[in-house]
């Protein structure tokens, strides 16, 4: 598979005109944010390596993307989750169904005790052997190896074109990318907790880099959100993104990090760059459901 440059787009939004990194269109099978994280292993050889373990939710881009990648070098992936809907069981769409579609052995393993990490490091990989583990969401050091591409082409665009008071905004899970993007950019960046609160974030950042005048700007949620949930301020933010820029963005990482975005000052005083990580795969079940309630 050939690693391209991924364009940046200009897009006009609540009448400002914003720079679009689509990383969404790096490649059909395996693009975005988990491209970028997933790089290293895709690029290097897998010699002895016979299964990848990781975890996340049923859902996640993360298994999609890892499906891909077992796929691609020709070994098992088996990943772990706490619980799969009965509906979806019964009716497989988005990164689910695709993932099954690839091989990937999806494991539900019901059970309270411990968190989905903890059993599978304490029960799991001591009975593994030849195997990689990739900790959910792709939070491992190999990802700084994609991330540092994606920051030398948005540091080379800007230099071509001439930018040099850049902002460059993205949502985060575990808040991988930001920081290694942070660390290899010369421009701040700025991001928003997707999953948990802000300082569910920077624990995160802490276990990749423990001196935090190195982490992401961060900007505080104006109210508590819970990952997964709906809420008619995404689906509404998300057609009005899709009415004006004919762009689709993810439901629930974009939604937010768009919602945080227009109402930060740097929406209207700074000249930034917003990077779309993908995962719209997941979008056709979400809307689904968004339909069902509000529509």
């Amino acid at each position: 598979m050939k690693y391209i440059n991924s364009p940046i787009s200009t897009i006009n939004f609540k009448n400002r005109q914003i720079f679009i990194k689509r990383d969404d269109l790096l490649d059909t099978h395996f693009s975005g944010n988990k491209a970028r994280k997933f790089y290293y292993f895709l690029n290097h050889d897998f010699k002895g390596i016979k299964k990848i373990i990781s975890f996340g939710s049923a859902q996640a881009n993360s298994l999609y993307s890892l499906s891909v990648l077992a796929k691609i070098k020709n070994v098992k992936l088996d990943f772990y989750v706490s619980h799969i809907a009965r509906y979806l069981k019964e009716n497989p769409q988005g990164n689910y169904k695709e993932a099954l579609s690839n091989g990937a052995n999806i494991i539900e393993l019901n059970q309270n005790e411990l968190s989905t990490q903890e059993y599978i490091e304490n029960h799991i990989l001591k009975n593994e052997k030849d195997y990689i583990y990739i900790e959910e969401g792709g939070r491992v050091k190999e990802a700084e190896y994609g991330i540092k591409i994606l920051a030398n082409e948005i540091n080379r665009w800007a230099k071509e074109n001439k930018k040099e008071k850049l902002k460059i905004f993205l949502p985060s899970g575990t808040g991988t990318t930001a920081l290694f993007l942070q660390k290899h950019l010369n421009f701040e960046v700025i991001t928003c907790a997707c999953v948990g609160d802000e300082e569910y974030l920077k624990k995160q950042f802490l276990q990749l880099n423990s001196d935090e005048s190195k982490h992401p700007t961060i900007l505080k949620n104006k109210k508590k959100y819970h990952f997964g949930k709906l809420y008619k301020e995404f689906y509404e933010i998300h057609i009005e993104l899709l009415k004006e820029t004919n762009v689709k963005f993810d439901l629930l990482y974009d939604s937010l990090g768009w919602l945080n975005l227009i109402s930060s000052d740097c929406f209207y005083n700074d000249e930034f760059i917003y990077i779309h990580q993908g995962g719209i795969l997941g979008n056709k079940s979400m809307i689904k459901r968004y339909e069902n309630k509000y529509i």
